[in-house]
């Protein structure tokens, strides 16, 4: 994969500090928390409802329907690009050119640029290059991830209502919520797989929620386990982790294997999750 090995704090950007927030000392900041919050329960977009380029999405941001509501996708790539993190939308035909996520990504401080549009049998696929505009790295930090990726859903929800029905975060803020309830405990799965010497390969599939991607990092470093790099898929009513994972630069034995993924059941399946975890 193309990041290079290292600590959690060397991949995400976060240096260890004395921090009782996190048993493994690493920081998380406050800032970006609070507007991922923001986002989860307003619905923050960057374009004020009542001004006149929101009034007619569509012409930003619409596209062809059709009578079947297709399972809208968003994927954050964090190995594919050495430079920049890649992130892909796909919501059928539906997505026009994304102008106004552009500029909802640009307000989070980050560069955006297309990369490419592909067309295959799953609809029309939006690809971008992201990085940090202060440093003009790759995002690496999970709290601002978690905001890209929940303002692009956001978006989505405001610009394609129908596709409240079809993901996850239609419960908490969309216009419909789904109508499939899918069990948690039936939803998801844990695996781990040897990559190497170094490193190992943990997948994780779940019902998706706000705040997700942060607290998956936090319980894997919670044990002492680094994450080295990964992507995070947002499918509908799903999400799909895979991290490359390590202890002490060194892939995850059999036994601490058996750990991390009996705590990532246990903590995915409990029946909420307290707001101060995230």
């Amino acid at each position: 994969m193309a990041m290079a090995a290292g600590s959690f704090g060397a991949c995400f950007g976060l240096k260890p500090v004395d921090n009782p927030r996190l048993s493994n000392g690493f920081c998380v900041r406050s800032d970006l928390i609070q507007q991922c919050r923001i986002l989860y329960k307003g619905r923050l977009s960057s374009t004020p409802p009542n001004t006149p380029q929101a009034a007619s999405p569509t012409a930003v941001e619409g596209g062809s329907s059709s009578d079947t509501v297709p399972t809208p996708k968003v994927i954050i790539d964090q190995d594919s690009d050495p430079n920049a993190t890649i992130v892909e939308i796909t919501f059928g035909d539906r997505l026009g050119a994304l102008l106004d996520t552009m500029n909802a990504l640009k307000n989070l401080g980050l560069n955006v640029v297309k990369a490419k549009v592909f067309l295959d049998s799953s609809g029309k696929h939006n690809t971008f290059a992201i990085t940090r505009a202060d440093t003009g790295r790759k995002v690496d930090n999970p709290e601002l991830l978690e905001a890209i990726r929940l303002t692009i859903i956001n978006n989505m929800l405001e610009y394609h209502p129908e596709s409240s029905a079809q993901l996850a975060m239609g419960e908490a803020f969309g216009i419909d919520p789904p109508k499939q309830k899918v069990d948690v405990d039936i939803a998801t799965h844990v695996r781990v797989y040897d990559d190497g010497p170094d490193r190992s390969l943990l997948y994780v599939e779940t019902v998706d929620r706000p705040g997700l991607l942060v607290d998956l990092v936090t319980a894997i470093t919670d044990i002492s386990i680094a994450v080295e790099s990964g992507e995070f898929d947002t499918e509908g009513l799903l999400a799909k982790a895979k991290f490359h994972v390590s202890y002490r630069d060194k892939a995850i034995i059999k036994p601490l294997q058996m750990v991390l993924s009996n705590s990532l059941r246990y903590f995915l399946r409990r029946p909420s999750t307290e707001e101060s975890s995230f």
